[in-house]
This record gives C-alpha cells, sequence and structure tokens, in this order.
C-alpha cells in the first residue's frame, strides 16, 4: 500500500496533521466536510509552546505577517477596574521558552496552515464528504465517505472536531458535555474605538460568575474580545454559532466597572457559543487504537481557561510527525507511541482548564482569596512553565 495517511478534519487541527505527516514523508488525503476551506470564529492565543512548532515548520516569518505579539498579560478586577496582577510576555517568553506570545484572528490561523499544505504538503484535499465509516485491518485502514467515495491508507487520523465522527466510530462513547457556560465573541477594528479602550496587550477581566478576555489580533489593528458567563443557550448546542444581541450581553455584564460596560457598549455585534468538552482523558486508549488515532478536539475538547484548544492540536501534531518520522515501525506501534507520549498532558491541560474556570468565576471569599493571591503573587501565578517549556 501507498505510503498514505487519511485525515478527517480540514480546521486547524486537520491541516497541522496534515504539514506534520507531510513533513515526515508520507502522503495525504484529508476530507473536510465543508464544500470551501474557511474558519470562522475570533481569535486564538498562541503560546510559546506553540509559537516554537509553528517556527519549526518554517511559518515565522508568515505569521509575524499576521499576528500580534503582546508584551503583556494583565489581570484586573472586573468590578472596580483595579489591576489585580500581570505577567511580562515579549521578550521574557523569548528569552525563558524560545519563542514570543502570539494572538491571531482564527481566519489567519487557519489561512497559514492551508497555505502551507498546499504549497509545501504531498496532499489530496476532498470537500464535501462526511466520514460513513471505516475498518481497521493487517493491512490498512479502508475509509468510505457517505458520498460512497472510499480511500485506503496505513493510518486514519481524526481531527473532525468537538463532533468526531471517527471519535464515535473508535469509541462509541457519549456525546460532548454541556459546560453551563456562554462565549460571546466580536472583533472590532480598533480604529473604531475610543483611544481609551484601545489595547495591545492581553487583558482579563474577572468577575463574579463571568470574565472577559481582550486581545489585538492582525498585527494590532483590531481587537479580540470575548466575555464568557454562566447560562444556558436555547436551541440545540452543536449549532455553536449563534446571533447574540449586545443587549442581552450588556445585562448580563451585571455592576461591572466603567471601562469594561464602556468596551462591551462599543461593540455592536456579537456571536454567541454555547461551550461544550468532555472530561480529562484517562488512558492512551483515547487517543489512538490500532491504526487509527484522534487529533485536537476530537480527542480531548477542553473549555478555554487556558486558551490552549488549538494550541494542543498543533502539538498533537508535532508529536505525530515526530512518530511518523520513525524507522519502519508497525503503523499500530507508532500510533501507540503518539497516545503515550500525548495523552497524559492534554489531561493536565483539560484538568487545569476546568480549574482555571473555577478561579476566573469565583465568587464570595473564594473570590477575595483569588484577588488577594494574583495581587501579591501575579506573574508567578501567571506564568506555567510546565506548558510553555513543551
Amino acid at each position: 500500500m501507498q505510503k498514505q495517511v487519511l485525515i478527517a478534519g480540514g480546521g486547524i487541527g486537520g491541516l497541522a496533521a496534515a504539514l506534520a505527516c507531510s513533513r515526515a514523508g508520507w502522503t495525504v488525503q484529508l476530507l473536510e466536510r465543508a464544500h470551501e476551506f474557511g474558519e470562522v470564529g475570533a481569535g486564538i492565543q498562541m503560546g510559546p509552546n506553540v509559537v516554537r512548532v509553528l517556527h519549526d515548520w518554517g511559518l515565522g516569518q508568515e505569521l509575524s505577517r499576521l499576528a500580534a505579539f503582546p508584551d503583556m498579560l494583565r489581570v484586573r478586577n472586573a468590578e472596580t477596574g483595579e489591576e489585580l496582577g500581570r505577567l511580562m510576555l515579549g521578550e521574557r517568553s523569548r528569552t525563558l521558552y524560545g519563542a514570543p506570545y502570539a494572538t491571531i484572528h482564527r481566519a489567519d490561523a487557519h489561512k497559514l496552515l492551508l497555505s502551507a499544505v498546499q504549497q509545501n504538503a504531498d496532499a489530496e484535499l476532498h470537500l464535501g464528504q462526511w466520514v460513513e465509516n471505516y475498518v481497521d485491518s493487517d493491512y490498512g485502514v479502508h475509509l468510505r465517505t457517505l458520498d460512497g467515495i472510499e480511500l485506503e491508507g496505513q493510518a486514519l487520523i481524526g481531527a473532525d472536531g468537538l463532533w468526531s465522527t471517527v471519535r464515535q466510530l473508535m469509541l462509541n462513547d457519549n456525546a460532548p458535555r454541556v459546560t453551563g457556560h456562554l462565549a460571546y465573541r466580536a472583533l472590532i477594528a480598533q480604529r473604531d474605538l475610543p483611544g481609551y479602550l484601545r489595547s495591545q496587550q492581553v487583558t482579563v477581566w474577572m468577575g463574579a460568575n463571568l470574565h472577559v478576555v481582550q486581545y489585538p489580533v492582525r498585527r494590532g489593528h483590531w481587537l479580540n474580545v470575548v466575555a464568557i458567563v454562566n447560562g444556558e443557550v436555547n436551541g440545540q448546542v452543536d449549532d455553536w454559532d449563534h446571533e447574540a444581541h449586545a443587549r442581552d450581553l450588556q445585562l448580563a455584564m451585571g455592576a461591572t466597572c466603567n471601562r469594561l460596560q464602556d468596551l462591551i457598549s462599543a461593540i455592536p455585534n456579537w456571536r454567541l457559543w454555547a461551550l461544550c468538552d468532555r472530561l480529562p482523558m484517562t488512558s492512551a486508549r483515547q487517543h489512538a487504537q490500532g491504526r487509527v488515532a484522534l487529533l485536537g478536539d476530537a480527542a480531548h475538547p477542553m473549555r478555554p481557561y487556558m486558551a490552549q484548544g488549538a494550541g494542543m492540536a498543533v502539538e498533537d501534531a508535532a508529536c505525530l510527525q515526530k512518530v511518523l518520522s520513525a524507522s519502519d515501525m508497525p503503523m499500530e506501534k507508532r500510533l501507540a507511541q503518539y497516545a503515550k507520549q500525548r495523552w497524559r498532558r492534554n489531561a493536565r491541560v483539560q484538568s487545569r482548564s476546568i480549574r482555571n474556570g473555577q478561579i476566573f468565576h469565583a465568587t464570595g471569599l473564594v473570590r477575595w482569596g483569588r484577588d488577594m493571591s494574583m495581587s501579591l503573587f501575579g506573574q508567578r501565578l501567571l506564568d506555567v512553565p510546565w506548558l510553555y517549556r513543551g
């Protein structure tokens, strides 16, 4: 059989996997459900652990053309506006972790990887194709789509997101769980904001049962804002992009400070996501079985409170490249090594993300203790060496 890998999913994780497989010397057949490539959404934060991988793939120059590189992460009290703590990024990140901290529009990150795949990878891209089933045998993986297309490869990588078909075929487990958190997301040109609301930093506003994150994208010309509140969405939770009204968000903000209220009011258009996740991984078998492996949200969907969802998908792809570059080892053993190397780290990030959400939205004495600890030990609490070192 041709030295070929099948990939389900053409989002950031699937494209990162395609590029990684190609760099390891494999041809790729990639199937994407949408009829054209595109990535909606708002911004992504990329810690130095992720930026290092992109640099290793030769994408550093293009990343610098598309992203912003904040020099500081600042935490504020959402009610008073008081600064609680800060973490220097910029040169400190480069010195300690070998790469900068980047913030980028999701569509730009997708375009960056898609262009790299199209220009540098030995990959065939199939649009408008849904995986129907696969057969994993001693000779390879035989895949069939709903349209009747049949493909064969030595491995199948399920990078088809939160509602992954490949995951259901491999694990036959439950649907993702609804977290009870709603994410309002928006982008606005900085030129359309009054000067005192413009920013080139990452700012986290922590309140009671809510928090807001803002950071620059598109080389600092645009501001990405995400407000997360407790609540439930009406309708189907997998219809993830809902029309959202600014008035609803303003009501949810409650008694937050004037500066934060001004920022929310200055943005006319918001989109709404109901956040879903899964319990943290408990074994390598949730990452790979036989010749089939899961990557990114298909394997370990996580809450956004460490800003590492896309980052862990890119790290997964880098690990996949490593095991596929190995000498003639049976594919089952390669993917078993991939799973062994990745599952504990992904589980740790999943668990820490859940805990961070509880801290960000704390009330009462817990919130008082959070603010006091942040004021005393801000940089120590905000830095994550075990994560950023990779």
